[in-house]
């Protein structure tokens, strides 16, 4: 069987919409990688062929082991790319999300190993994510929330990562993981009020809920 980039995308997007609390169908995949229908319909049926997923009848994706194998090792290199491209190269967190989208099909098993062993393992990306399955409950649990429902002084925990302009648009905010924010209000206009770095800032409620925070005490 040949594990092509195309199959890669898919199975990672898969992996990656469970993170983020989706149930994963055909209009999670046409959404989560901006391609039409018909090709999501071709591509679950070559997935499913080889094994890599299975789909229950009323039409939700998951990963088969092989699928959720092929899929982790990917994630495991974005992860290590984008470590890499901030913490050796300097690059902005807000770009590196991008780079490692390319870069993360042309490595070898021997560079990721060189770059684990550089990097070492269980640290988060530049955006504070974790490397794996990391559901809305599971950051939750850990007393994480996002930040449309926060209260209080805060910090920012983590950004979701696949929204080049939102990234840019927080970092110009002064929102950016390590941050320490501090609620205002929560207006009508389903906007929040915050304090960053001293200074008043108006945030949408959709961008705020991206922004997952941790309470200060």
């Amino acid at each position: 069987m040949r594990i092509t980039i195309s199959k890669e995308n898919y199975l990672k997007a898969v992996a990656e919409a469970e993170s983020e609390g989706e149930t994963v169908i055909a209009a999670t995949l046409v959404r989560w990688l901006g391609v039409s229908a018909p090709a999501v319909t071709m591509a679950i049926r070559r997935l499913k062929r080889d094994g890599l997923i299975k789909v229950a009848a009323k039409g939700e994706i998951g990963l088969t082991r092989s699928g959720r194998a092929i899929a982790d090792r990917l994630i495991n290199r974005h992860h290590l790319i984008e470590r890499m491209l901030t913490e050796i190269f300097g690059m902005e967190w807000y770009k590196v999300h991008d780079e490692a989208e390319q870069l993360e099909h042309a490595v070898s098993a021997d560079f990721e190993k060189r770059l684990q062993e550089k990097l070492g393992v269980e640290v988060v990306c530049p955006h504070g994510n974790r490397v794996g399955l990391d559901r809305p409950r599971d950051r939750r649990e850990r007393g994480w929330v996002p930040l449309d429902e926060a209260t209080g002084t805060v910090q920012v925990a983590s950004v979701f990562e696949r929204d080049r302009q939102l990234l840019e648009y927080l970092d110009g905010l002064g929102i950016r993981p390590g941050a320490r924010l501090k609620m205002l209000a929560r207006n009508y206009d389903e906007t929040v009020s915050l304090q960053v770095d001293r200074k008043p800032v108006q945030l949408g409620g959709a961008a705020a809920s991206k922004v997952w925070v941790s309470s200060i005490a």
